[in-house]
């Protein structure tokens, strides 16, 4: 297949850019680098992958036939949300429009890449799809809560209509190497601050839960997903829940930091717990996570630390 992903020079984009080379795929990367990084994406020497730098908001066109388009394009973390807010919203409405209306024009089937973040502050846990949310649509995490709400329902509505054979994943919370350092998000934070022996800072009192899937569990399911027929939504995760306080602790144990645990107040809207139901994709899918916590995290700092080496501690 030939495959167009928007956002492929993202942290999760980049390895499904690996992952349908890898299965024999040609790769079309596309992506403004708002948040993508290029460095993510050195390492690929494949005639069959490509790049262009472009913001999916104007008109896409690519040269040639497209089966299929994976659209990841959109800033996803608090520190985003707030730092792109007008960015985040057109990139879920009409980015999505944009990429549809290619996929509409070339006959591609469609994945869209929404978010465990359309469940809102959750209300029943844990979380399955047909859980309608409950999100503050003018809260500061709105930005990103109701672009991928809206984007959802764009999705939907050109499979009705226009019979577009699409797909929604909706990912809950992910890691693994290639996350931004800055990233704002738990894992990649507590990383950062315990290898540099800085305060790690919970929100909170750290009671909140999350749920945590590694990179390459989190690419399988995806890709997984995409070679189906499922055109409803689906999460993807892992089930295995933990509180933010002890995701910190076991961070600095691993990394030998000497970091202290500092709790600082909750965000707006910040979830009070996160986890998904993936008895779907089980069933549907025949897939569920394999890799373990602490094999994850050992690969993530591995990463972490051979990054702000590199950096010298600054990204």
């Amino acid at each position: 297949m030939r495959i167009l992903i928007t956002g492929g020079a993202g942290f999760i984009g980049s390895h499904l850019c690996d992952r349908l080379l890898s299965e024999g795929h040609e790769v079309i990367c596309m992506d403004n680098l708002i948040t993508g990084d290029t460095a993510n994406i050195d390492h690929i020497r494949d005639k069959r992958f490509s790049f262009i730098q472009y913001d999916v908001t104007n008109y896409i066109y690519v040269d040639g036939k497209i089966d299929a388009i994976l659209h990841f394009a959109s800033p996803a973390s608090p520190i985003d949300y707030l730092e792109l807010p007008i960015q985040t919203l057109k990139v879920g409405s009409i980015g999505t429009h944009k990429a549809l209306g290619l996929a509409k024009k070339t006959g591609a089937r469609f994945l869209l890449a929404s978010t465990s973040e359309v469940y809102g502050d959750p209300l029943i846990h844990p979380q399955k799809e047909d859980y309608w949310g409950n999100v503050n649509p003018i809260g500061p995490r709105g930005v990103y809560d109701e672009a991928k709400r809206f984007a959802e329902a764009l999705t939907m509505a050109y499979h009705r209509y226009h019979k577009l054979d699409t797909r929604i994943i909706r990912i809950f919370n992910t890691y693994g190497p290639r996350m931004r350092i800055r990233d704002g998000r738990a894992i990649p934070t507590f990383i950062s601050q315990a290898l540099k022996n800085e305060d790690v800072t919970v929100f909170g009192d750290g009671s909140q839960t999350r749920s945590f899937c590694y990179i390459s569990d989190m690419v399988d399911g995806i890709y997984r997903l995409l070679m189906s027929d499922i055109t409803t939504p689906v999460n993807l995760g892992n089930p295995h829940e933990m509180t933010l306080t002890s995701m910190a602790e076991k961070i600095v144990k691993m990394t030998g930091s000497k970091s202290k645990i500092v709790f600082k107040p909750l965000p707006e809207d910040d979830p009070k717990v996160r986890q998904p139901d993936i008895s779907k994709a089980k069933v549907e899918l025949g897939w569920e996570p394999k890799v373990g916590l602490e094999n994850g995290l050992k690969e993530t700092i591995r990463y972490f630390e051979k990054k702000l080496h590199e950096k010298g501690g600054s990204q």
